[in-house]
């Protein structure tokens, strides 16, 4: 059974720092493209940070760019996003995503739960 577990969200001040952390299990994490995903209320879901499974290449949202830091640690099977100088716009639900492409009619993709980033004074 697959499984991938948020933590380190909450409220913290804009400018502010926080470091969200994805444990994830039953898997072989290491086979895995590793995505952020946020959602805001009235929002739709967006992509805002991804690495792949070596951990060599990173991607980001336009909106995070130069804010978010994207890493991975495959012997602990945990992926890490550091938010650095935190907004109110950053304001959302954030989730993991597991992605593995097998071949053109296989692909797996799990989901965490969430966990809530709240920037607020």
């Amino acid at each position: 059974q697959v499984q991938l577990v948020e933590s380190g969200g909450g409220l913290v001040q804009p400018g502010g720092s926080l470091r969200l952390s994805c444990a994830a299990s039953g898997l072989n994490f290491s086979e895995y493209v590793m995505r952020w995903y946020r959602q805001a209320p009235g929002k739709e879901r967006e992509l805002v940070a991804a690495i792949t499974s070596a951990g060599g290449t990173t991607t980001y949202a336009d909106s995070v760019k130069g804010r978010f830091t994207i890493s991975r640690d495959n012997a602990k099977n945990t992926v890490y996003l550091q938010m650095n100088s935190l907004k109110p716009e950053d304001t959302a639900v954030f989730y993991c995503n597991a992605g593995r492409v097998v071949s053109m009619r296989t692909r797996y993709s799990y989901w965490g739960q969430g966990t809530q980033v709240t920037v607020s004074s």
